[in-house]
């Protein structure tokens, strides 16, 4: 009997899962540079060939879901509700992106720290992370400046993302990889958040300076 499309695709979703968590387990205890795609293939009984179904490198593998994370945060800017300034359509967009990301069975399968410890220190993962982290803020920011160009020119629009993302994500991830317990990490992003949205209040008002 042929699988449903239901079936295929829960199959691949976890079959995606399991090579995630394999690979951030090998990582951690190989070494990024010394773990190979075949290694990672072989832990959950896949073919090379099949791993690259899933990702193109073993990169992409720790940044497995920036596209996905972007994506939603770009929909959200896009969803403004009645009465919402554009920082609190910012600050409702980056307190998702947070609940989103202190999710304890999110597909990382609780390894988020050797993830944040693994971007931290390997040289061409700390790359791709500038990457990663300017190229999103600079879509979110032109994104928001389109949609609102007579509220916030785009100077504005930048220093609005950047403060309100910047802030959480700097603090999560320095924190995560000194080995402070997830619950506080996150309550320190979010303390962090909150520092960052007081000095944010008159962006989007007319009574700004």
């Amino acid at each position: 009997m042929a699988e449903s499309p239901g079936l295929r695709e829960r199959k691949k979703l976890r079959t995606r899962h399991a090579l995630i968590e394999a690979a951030l387990r090998l990582f951690v205890e190989k070494g990024y540079e010394e773990t190979t795609l075949a290694e990672i293939a072989a832990a959950v009984d896949i073919s090379p060939r099949t791993f690259f179904s899933y990702f193109a490198t073993k990169e992409d593998v720790i940044f497995f879901d920036s596209q996905a994370r972007l994506d939603r945060a770009l929909a959200m800017l896009a969803e403004r509700r009645p009465g919402e300034t554009v920082a609190e359509l910012m600050l409702r967009v980056v307190e998702n992106s947070l609940d989103w990301a202190a999710t304890p069975d999110d597909e990382a399968m609780g390894l988020t720290a050797a993830r944040v410890h693994l971007i931290m220190s390997v040289p061409a993962l700390q790359a791709r992370t500038l990457h990663v982290l300017v190229d999103s803020q600079r879509r979110l920011a032109e994104a928001l400046h389109r949609a609102h160009p007579e509220e916030l020119d785009l100077v504005e629009a930048f220093a609005l993302v950047g403060a309100l993302l910047g802030a959480p994500t700097i603090t999560a991830m320095a924190l995560l990889d000194r080995g402070d317990p997830p619950d506080q990490v996150w309550t320190a992003a979010r303390q962090a958040l909150d520092i960052a949205v007081q000095g944010l209040r008159w962006v989007g008002s007319p009574y700004r300076p």
